[in-house]
């Protein structure tokens, strides 16, 4: 098999790249599409950080928007649990 999963001219149903997954959230429990952990899972922190470097303010407000939507998703969920979930393994730097 070839970049893009081609095979003898013929594109396969899966591109290679497609085994790449995006750890993104899901609606409305947040677990990652990918792995099923909670998000933001390990993966998609360390993506995350890449994403935003040299601006952390801008992850803070990423990260703070979807904090929003997850405590909209889950009222029955407690606001410090997933506060700490989705910006407690910030550094105070980053």
């Amino acid at each position: 098999m070839g970049f893009l999963g081609r095979t003898r001219g013929a594109v396969t149903r899966h591109p290679l790249f497609a085994r790449f997954r995006t750890h993104a959230p899901t609606r409305p429990l947040f677990r990652c599409r990918a792995c099923g952990a909670l998000w933001p899972c390990q993966p998609a922190r360390l993506s995350l950080l890449f994403l935003y470097r040299g601006d952390p303010q801008g992850l803070r407000m990423h990260l703070a928007h979807k904090l929003l939507a997850a405590l909209a998703d889950q009222p029955q969920m407690d606001a410090l649990t997933l506060a700490t979930r989705f910006l407690g393994w910030l550094s105070p730097k980053t």
